[in-house]
């Protein structure tokens, strides 16, 4: 069975072909910088690169461009469309409706538009990459797993705000949290490295670092809490969101600096966190040599947001009455050992025991604390592309 994965983003078109027999990619690629003059889209695979250097004014033609590589004659992977059994559709924002995986219909496009409002940058991306997936693969099954519906297992007292319900009769105002996908698929993986088997009781706290961060506590298999909010603005300190802030300290900005909520929202989320306060990157790689090299807000920006984490990982601990484990993915999850040292340095009067030597040769894979240590600390390579293809399959299967 062959399953076209998508991830459409508001300027991107990022894909995967696998092979669902073995679980294994046949290629992948992603088409860059659509709408703007100058385009690119990349693909490769056992037979090669294939790249396009040229306008992809919208995502119907980056996807057209995707279908040429796929069937390319020399360098293509399959000979038609007709190989493709499914596609499977990364969809940030499903609100409060979904707890699972569903198949298309148009009642579910409906809902990803009424989620607009709460994902403006990539429900409309992700709704055009099924609609433009629909008119030139007809007749194919496309399914939709959302970013959110991980974290709908919440309880209410740990999703809702402080502020008056009628707010949230309203307009759903509450926190939904993201990288569901993630989180969902390094947990399960986490419990089986741990032979926490089905019905066995187990409390995990995932930690999903990488330009933009999130958390999640996990019992039995099930999210009870997560750092970001109805938007993924609120939680850690990120590559250039703010995360948690004091919404007076908008109010004394603006004012001051006679900033609209726009101005202020896009300060926030682009201009903010680790880039905002080093006032160097947001790339934790370069943010680290430049630390090394005596740049004291890089190295203030990294201190911040390790922090932050740990205060994290503590207030999850004590969420779910302790930990059997803590979990590292993403790209700075899963390849900075010197991040996760500092995070879990802080955290052995919890009962994780670091092994610094597994920590520093770990990247990818791998447990990095010490034999007998009370809360395991693990890193688990994230695969968010596998997870939406088994979805897929198991949807068209049933």
């Amino acid at each position: 069975m062959k399953i076209l994965v998508i991830n459409a983003g508001s300027s991107s078109l990022k894909y995967q072909l696998f092979d669902m027999d073995t679980e294994s990619v046949i290629a992948k690629g992603q088409a860059e910088k659509i709408g703007l003059p100058e385009g690119l889209v990349k693909q490769s695979s056992g037979r090669g690169v294939i790249e396009y250097a040229l306008p992809v004014p919208d995502h119907t033609t980056a996807m057209e461009y995707v279908v040429k590589a796929l069937t390319d004659a020399e360098k293509g992977v399959i000979r038609s469309l007709d190989e493709i059994d499914a596609i499977g559709h990364r969809v940030l924002h499903g609100g409060a409706d979904f707890t699972k995986s569903e198949i298309v219909s148009e009642p579910i496009k409906q809902a990803v538009r009424e989620n607009f409002v709460l994902g403006p940058l990539h429900n409309p991306a992700n709704l055009a990459g099924i609609e433009v997936c629909e008119k030139l693969m007809p007749g194919k099954p496309n399914i939709a797993v959302f970013d959110t519906a991980f974290h709908q297992t919440m309880p209410d007292y740990a999703f809702m705000y402080g502020v008056p319900y009628a707010y949230y009769e309203k307009y759903k105002l509450r926190r939904y949290g993201f990288h569901g996908t993630s989180h969902r698929f390094v947990s399960g993986e986490a419990l089986r490295r741990l032979g926490k088997g089905e019905g066995g009781h187990s409390k995990i706290i995932v930690c999903h670092l990488g330009n933009g961060s999130s958390l999640s506590a996990v019992v039995d298999g099930k999210c009870v809490d997560t750092s970001m909010g109805i938007t993924p603005l609120e939680g850690l300190i990120m590559g250039t969101r703010a995360g948690d802030i004091d919404p007076a300290a908008l109010q004394y900005i603006m004012s001051r600096e006679g900033l609209s909520i726009e101005e202020m929202t896009d300060i926030l989320n682009k201009k903010s966190g680790l880039l905002g306060v080093s006032g160097v990157t947001s790339d934790m790689r370069d943010l680290s040599a430049a630390a090394e090299s005596g740049n004291e807000r890089a190295k203030l920006a990294i201190d911040m947001m390790c922090y932050r984490i740990r205060k994290y990982i503590g207030s999850f601990m004590a969420a779910m009455n302790g930990a059997d484990a803590i979990v590292f993915t993403g790209g700075i999850g899963e390849n900075d050992a010197s991040v996760r040292e500092k995070v879990l340095s802080g955290l052995s009067g919890l009962g994780v025991k670091l092994d610094a030597a597994k920590n520093k040769a770990t990247r990818g894979n791998g447990e990095i604390t010490e034999e007998g240590s009370p809360v395991r600390a693990l890193v688990v390579a994230t695969n968010e592309e596998l997870a939406i293809a088994r979805d897929t399959k198991a949807l068209c299967q049933a």
